[in-house]
């Protein structure tokens, strides 16, 4: 049996997101298919206000509705300790176990050749010219443990190296291949707090 094209339309449309298959979408279309008018506006309105609203902030490059970020104007965080992650959402998983209390640099991705991906398409500069201004004595190294995080990861050190800054990577307990957004918030500690000197 074919149904609405509207329903079809938003099946697709729900379909296309990461990790959802077409039963999922079935199951959410007709979610919200059920749902009241008011829910559905509500939805509709979080999903426009997060891509009005949300933007990078202009110091490590996480999302934010206000520039600075919440974390980069907070007084109480260690602004010479910087984490050096890939994607945003890596700072949410460091974030959430509560533990690191300095500040972050969000590169953007990770160094591949093979895509096209090189240091002029990451926020590398920027973290150089952060740690060339001399407040930064740390930069904790938490790009994904897979052959383009350390890549990565060796290319910050060898480019910061210059700057005697301490360039620390964290320590493994992340599985290989794996992404920080995946791991658990006991592993993630005890990778972030077990980091090595680089």
């Amino acid at each position: 049996m074919k149904g609405p094209k509207s329903l079809s339309a938003l099946m697709e449309r729900l379909q296309s997101l990461p990790g959802v298959g077409r039963k999922t979408a079935e199951r959410l279309a007709f979610h919200i298919l059920k749902s009241t008018p008011e829910d559905v506006a509500a939805l509709a309105r979080a999903l426009l206000d997060v891509k009005e609203k949300v933007r990078l902030c202009s110091i490590c490059h996480s999302i934010t509705e206000t520039d600075p970020c919440s974390i980069c104007a907070d007084g109480q965080r260690d602004h010479g300790q910087v984490c050096v992650v890939e994607e945003p959402h890596d700072v949410y998983s460091i974030e959430r176990i509560g533990e690191f209390r300095g500040v972050y640099h969000v590169l953007m991705g990770a160094l591949s050749p093979l895509d096209g991906v090189g240091p002029e398409e990451l926020k590398i500069a920027e973290l150089v010219a952060r740690v060339e201004k001399g407040d930064v004595r740390e930069v904790i190294v938490a790009t994904n443990p897979n052959v383009e995080g350390e890549a990565t990861a060796m290319y910050l050190a060898k480019i910061l190296k210059p700057a005697n800054t301490l360039v620390t990577r964290i320590a493994r307990g992340l599985p290989m291949g794996g992404d920080l957004e995946y791991a658990d918030e006991v592993t993630l500690s005890k990778a972030l707090g077990g980091r090595l000197k680089m």
